[in-house]
């Protein structure tokens, strides 16, 4: 599977070279968001729901074999929550309630954490509809 993943994923930028734009855009921004102060379980739960929500199956393939390779979630009740909380940020576009935001807290995320959120909720709503536009994924 690994190698079948490793062509897919080679596929799908090979896919976002028509738009050297779109492609710059996610790799910088990608860049970006791995250097948040989201811990990596974090940022790839982030990464997996916004994969599913968007049905990119190629995504969720590569992230969750990331996800594996980070090894056993300190916290899986911290994960419920950021996944948690980034489908509240999508369904309300941006306009969680304050009890949502006290609950993301509650689990030691920051203020910050939850704008990172987004940042990662941007990132990969660009690469997850341009992999099902360009049917990569």
């Amino acid at each position: 599977m690994r190698n079948d993943l490793t062509g897919r994923t080679a596929n799908a930028v090979a896919l976002l070279k028509d738009s050297p734009h779109t492609l710059d855009g996610f790799l910088k921004l990608s860049e970006i968001f791995e250097s948040t102060t989201l811990d990596p379980h974090s940022r790839e739960t982030v990464i997996l729901t916004v994969a599913a929500r968007n049905q990119c199956h190629l995504c969720v393939d590569m992230h969750e074999a990331k996800l594996a390779s980070l090894g056993p979630a300190p916290d899986p009740e911290r994960l419920a929550a950021v996944a948690q909380f980034t489908l509240q940020v999508l369904a309300a576009s941006g306009a969680v309630s304050d009890e949502e935001l006290e609950r993301f807290h509650g689990f030691g995320y920051t203020r910050q954490n939850a704008l990172e959120v987004v940042l990662g909720i941007g990132t990969y709503t660009v690469s997850t509809l341009a992999n099902r536009l360009t049917r990569a994924a």
